[in-house]
């Protein structure tokens, strides 16, 4: 089976629009180096192919875009007997791929539908048109398996309103469609049902005549204006914005924890994310909270290459392994964290972490 199946539509004034899918809908297209691997060479054929107008990425099914990456075969890797090196090949490509993507001279739309995590949300952000659905479900919930939200989401999550990059990496939470639109890390919202549509509109566009960014805009956009019916506006990001700037007016990641468990609440959304901080890694808390504050004025380009040596020395460390033994191959989800609050975090460990695992990072030559 391919890992992702290519299509070719031919537009309507002899240009092309590109399709890559995802192609394990059974695995909720969890992201494979294979995967990365397939897409890579695509996207640098197509940089320089006049004739290549606009790409879209989206996942095969309709339950998810991408689940995430491949944590298990990577926590796999780092036990006795295992592939050790693999963490430092797929962050590493996985990592120039959406650093491609984010600077991408061309319309790259991503088709978010359906369950959008880890991975598949860094690819999802990396792209210039961010289209999420009435069925997307989006969440970075690293902390419940012992990483932090990578993939360029300390870039990100740095530049979401307020302190809600921060809360939304320590709580796992979910966001719908609204939710990612007022974050901006949406920027389109068409129901899931005009997909075939949206293709149709592209193959159909005026290219020749007009810059492809505008074409893209001027289709996503009637296609949003036709789905109101189907948007729920209800944000509870929104909703809890103010309350959500308490919580994490702290003087460290400490405080915005205490803050948050304190809260008495019957609200099942705010109770949720507490559940998921509340079960989630200490030492993750404090390690995502630190490299929030490190990237806080990085460039995109400094923020990949400090999230590479990151994840390759959160891989070495046993909670990694841990944490997703627990969760997603004994799925126990008791996981025996190493620290059991953030108290007794080990300063020195969380330091550690940001020891680069090089003398020169593998991705410094990105331009």
């Amino acid at each position: 089976m391919s890992p992702v199946l290519i299509e070719e539509h031919r537009t309507a004034d002899g240009h092309r629009v590109m399709e890559l899918m995802l192609n394990d809908a059974a695995r909720h297209n969890a992201l494979t180096l294979a995967m990365i691997d397939a897409i890579q060479p695509e996207l640098d054929a197509w940089r320089s192919d006049d004739s290549v107008k606009a790409i879209v990425l989206r996942g095969a099914g309709e339950k998810a875009f991408c689940a995430g990456g491949d944590v298990v075969s990577l926590a796999k890797a780092m036990r006795e007997g295992g592939d050790a090196s693999l963490p430092e090949a797929f962050f590493s490509r996985e990592y120039k791929l959406d650093y491609d993507m984010h600077t991408y001279p061309k319309p790259i739309i991503c088709w978010g539908n359906g369950i959008v995590m880890g991975g598949g949300k860094g690819l999802l952000t990396a792209c210039s048109h961010r289209v999420v659905t009435d069925t997307a479900v989006l969440a970075m919930p690293e902390v419940t398996i012992a990483l932090y939200p990578d993939v360029g989401g300390s870039w990100f999550l740095n530049r979401l309103p307020g302190r809600t990059g921060l809360f939304v990496a320590v709580t796992g939470v979910r966001l719908n469609a609204a939710d990612v639109l007022f974050l901006g890390l949406g920027n389109r919202f068409v129901e899931s049902a005009r997909y075939a549509e949206m293709l149709e509109q592209l193959v159909a566009g005026a290219w020749q005549d007009h810059d492809a960014h505008t074409v893209v805009n001027g289709v996503l956009r009637g296609l949003e204006a036709d789905s109101q019916p189907s948007y729920d506006p209800v944000s509870p990001i929104r909703e809890h914005y103010d309350l959500i700037q308490q919580l994490t007016d702290a003087d460290s990641v400490d405080g915005f924890f205490a803050n948050l468990m304190a809260l008495e609440t019957d609200d099942p959304w705010l109770q949720r994310a507490q559940k998921t901080a509340g079960h989630g890694s200490p030492l993750a808390i404090k390690v995502m909270a630190q490299q929030l504050a490190r990237t806080r004025h990085a460039s995109l380009r400094e923020v990949f290459l400090s999230e590479l040596g990151l994840s390759v020395q959160c891989t070495r460390f046993r909670e990694f392994q841990e944490g997703v033994t627990a969760l997603l191959i004994d799925k126990t989800g008791k996981p025996d964290w190493t620290f059991k609050s953030l108290e007794t975090v080990d300063p020195a460990v969380v330091d550690s972490f940001f020891v680069s695992p090089w003398d020169d990072n593998p991705l410094a030559s990105l331009i």
